[in-house]
């Protein structure tokens, strides 16, 4: 029987070779569209679950809000973890990583630098799951100056050789050795952060600090199963008061009590492991993690996609019941129950899914590699995948065949044996509203679209308060040491240099996260948080930014290494204006000369977004201390020449370091790089969402010509003219395109405007761009509507009268 149905499926697919080729083209594209986001939101959503623990690992968070400045840090103070562990009996363990970038490496005769760095806590290994293939993961980071490596760093160290008992030298300790103790798996790419190799935190720096007033610790807590995280979040504000009340009172000169009754806050909160990638919006996260929201907006594509290329095939085999019609009604007179027919028919869906799936399969493999390098992603296609693949097609097969089955199947023998058919207006209305829900999707992921690309464009064209044109970095010239100076000067020698400074803040990337407090002398009580820049008197004039009034730091003025330059922004913190805070003096609790170190105003500059634009411009507090890097101000001609000049100056001071740069315009695009893929991604799928819209619309309106070839030709002998023709075939189309554009604008506005409101300097959804969509939609549907209506109405209505 089964059999049967099938070479009765082929003999359809054949004898009506278009629609056949619209369904499976449009099938195929939905599936494999469909497939390789989901592959991406799987992808997105599983990130760190490969840990044994990850329902119960959660990260301490730090927060506080002073004077209306947030401060929320994935980074907390150096006895959080040992003092959670022991005052919370619900915490199993707690463990510590502190980051260290990229240090330089000795080995024998070799240098690296290139990889990635942490110190942690001994039981690292027994709370995150990193499968020590080589050593004991209990005691491997025991001890000070141990080293436990990937797979990967130790082959890329050692080649074959056993890792184990090899030294390194590691230039961030006085270039202490470093005994390797340990090789663990290489951290799966599903993880929210990738270090290649972590050192013993014990005897390292602070690590056995008590202070509660500042630290850069990622603190991690193992927690008994089934702790209520709101319960013990609701016991963390007696921890701060009993620990870091009185250091507060001690280096702040007020009471916890004093500090909280003005509107501050400040405390800690828990976050769950598997939420850190998509949910942390933390400052100091180890890498950039994802977005929710966009995961949420890529699933929606990916149901939306398939559920157009669906609705393509529910429309052209309810629009072709009539050809169907007596075939049925033949079945059922010999004898065919309805089940049987409904059998038949879903055989031909699932037939024709089975080829989509074929067509499918062929543009995953082809397209994937091109996705995963366009994402950033490692999304492979194994025998996981390709099962869930061919369940998918399954079920797309059994839900697009479904309606059209039912349908066909409830003809009644009698009356489309007679030639008595009718198609109900309850079937021309499912076909119009299917059409209308296609093209709703549509106009409404081309407003999302041009509204990210606006969105994109204005960052790109935003007055920034300065200019990251023609700037170049170089992170690491501090291991010039008192050469640093001589560099700099050697090259502003150079006539293809401008300027250049000495400074390792950059208005763009990871440097401009720290927390300065600091309060107007006279009143302790108004503390105002913002942001430290440690500068030198050619750091403004470099980086193009205007100075509001006062003056820029100087080497004229001794005092200078005492002043402070203010953005608008702080000085409207402190209730100044910028004419009112020249020569006033604020007093910074936590400086690096010091806490409650007075410094006098002696400028303002023009606020410039030194942050990503999702967040307003904040307080910053400009002081003369130059260190960490250099840039420069170039010319734009020959810079590939001065970059040579400049790396052959860099290698005469044999500091073993590579000669590393950054353009800042770089720096800032890597700011916005999820949102740059999100557009292109969406661009992407919109346009092939479209596509599938079409291909339906296009075999809807070869039906109908079909249908009406009778009326075409009598309406032709009476004197019509091609285009009364073609405007009759294409206006009923083009009504429920117009109706799915004004459904789509609403939805379009709210969602867009919902996701702008992530910026805090964003566009206007200006009335245009609905405009534009529904003109596109309107175009593009009168495009492959009139293809075939100009057809039909070209053709020679003696014929058609003839085979009627």
């Amino acid at each position: 029987m089964f059999k049967n149905y099938i070479k009765t499926a082929w003999r359809n697919m054949r004898k009506n070779k278009l629609f056949s080729f619209i369904n499976i083209l449009g099938l195929s594209i939905g599936i494999a569209t469909c497939f390789i986001i989901m592959l991406y939101v799987q992808d997105e959503l599983s990130y760190d679950k490969f840990n044994a623990n990850a329902n119960n690992i959660v990260r301490v968070v730090f927060k506080a809000d002073i004077n209306g400045g947030k401060i929320n840090e994935s980074v907390t103070m150096p006895p959080v973890a040992a003092t959670m562990k022991k005052d919370f009996p619900e915490v199993q363990d707690a463990v510590r990583l502190l980051p260290w970038g990229n240090p330089k490496i000795l080995y024998k005769d070799k240098v690296f630098k290139d990889d990635f760095l942490a110190f942690a806590d001994a039981n690292v290994f027994s709370i995150f799951t990193l499968p020590m293939i080589k050593g004991n993961a209990k005691t491997a980071l025991l001890h000070p100056h141990s080293v436990v490596m990937t797979q990967s760093a130790a082959k890329k160290y050692f080649g074959n050789e056993d890792a184990i008992g090899k030294v390194i030298t590691l230039t961030i300790d006085n270039n202490q050795p470093y005994t390797v103790t340990g090789i663990i798996k290489d951290i799966p790419a599903n993880a929210h952060f990738h270090f290649d190799m972590f050192t013993a935190l014990t005897g390292f720096g602070d690590y056995n600090s008590d202070t509660w007033m500042g630290g850069g610790y990622h603190t991690y807590l193992l927690l008994k199963p089934g702790t209520d995280l709101k319960k013990m979040e609701a016991r963390f504000p007696a921890m701060v008061k009993q620990y870091m009340g009185p250091q507060i009172q001690q280096q702040m000169g007020v009471s916890l009590e004093q500090f909280t009754s003005k509107g501050n806050s400040l405390g800690f909160s828990v976050q769950p492991l598997t939420a850190i990638h998509l949910y942390g919006d933390t400052n100091n996260e180890f890498e950039p993690g994802g977005n929710a929201s966009y995961v949420y907006i890529f699933g929606g594509v990916a149901i939306f996609m398939l559920v157009v290329a669906c609705i393509n095939f529910i429309n052209l085999s309810t629009a072709s019941a009539s050809k169907r019609a007596k075939e049925v009604g033949v079945r059922k007179v010999a004898g065919s129950g309805r089940f049987q027919l409904i059998k038949q028919f879903l055989s031909e869906s699932i037939l024709i899914t089975f080829f989509a799936l074929i067509i499918a399969f062929v543009i995953v493999e082809l397209a994937l590699p091109a996705f995963n390098n366009f994402s950033g992603k490692q999304l492979n296609f194994d025998a996981k995948p390709a099962l869930a693949f061919i369940g998918l097609g399954l079920i797309v097969g059994i839900v697009a065949g479904l309606y059209p089955a039912f349908y066909l199947s409830s003809f009644k023998p009698i009356a489309v044996l007679k030639g008595k058919l009718t198609i109900s207006h309850k079937d021309f209305g499912l076909r119009s509203g299917l059409v209308v829900f296609q093209f709703f999707i549509s106009v409404a992921l081309i407003i999302g679209t041009m509204v990210v690309y606006q969105q994109m464009k204005y960052i790109q064209t935003k007055d920034l308060g300065f200019n990251k044109e023609q700037l170049i970095t170089i992170p690491n010239s501090y291991v010039l040491g008192n050469n640093e100076q001589v560099f700099k000067q050697q090259m502003l020698q150079d006539p293809r240099i401008v300027n250049a400074t000495v400074s390792w803040y950059k208005p763009a990337g990871p440097s401009n996260y720290n927390n300065a407090l600091a309060y107007p002398r006279g009143n302790d009580k108004l503390i105002v948080n913002g942001v430290d820049y440690h500068i030198d008197e050619n750091y403004i004039p470099t980086l193009g930014m205007k100075m509001i009034n006062g003056r820029n730091f100087s080497s004229e003025f001794a005092t200078d290494s005492f002043a402070i330059i203010l953005n608008e922004t702080a000085a409207k913190a402190f209730g100044w204006n910028n004419a009112t805070a020249i020569g006033k003096t604020i007093i910074r609790q936590n400086s690096d000369r010091g806490n409650n170190v007075p410094f006098h105003v002696i400028g303002i500059v023009k606020n410039f977004n030194f942050k990503s634009l999702h967040e307003a411009v904040s307080p910053l507090y400009m002081t003369l201390k130059p260190e960490g890097g250099l840039i420069f101000k170039i010319k734009t001609t020959d810079v590939s020449g001065l970059l040579a000049t400049m790396k052959k100056a860099w290698d005469n001071y044999k500091t073993e370091e590579p000669f590393e740069y950054n353009f800042m315009d770089d720096l800032f695009n890597k700011t916005y790089s999820t949102e740059q893929k999100t557009s292109n991604i969406l661009t992407l799928f919109s346009m092939l969402t479209i596509f599938v819209a079409c291909l339906g619309l296009f075999g809807l309106a070869t039906y109908t010509a079909e249908q009406r070839t009778k009326e075409i030709g009598i309406r032709k002998v009476l004197g019509a003219s091609v285009s009364q023709v073609t405007q009759m075939l294409s206006k009923e189309f083009l009504k429920l395109v117009l109706v799915a554009s004004l459904i789509a604008f609403p939805v379009a506005w709210w969602a867009m405007h919902k996701w702008l409101q992530s910026f805090a300097y964003r566009i206007h959804i200006e009335w245009w761009i609905f405009a534009v969509a529904g003109l596109a939609a309107l175009c593009i549907a009168l495009v492959t509507v009139s293809f075939q209506a100009i057809k039909a109405a070209l053709a020679n209505p003696v014929k058609a009268l003839r085979n009627e």
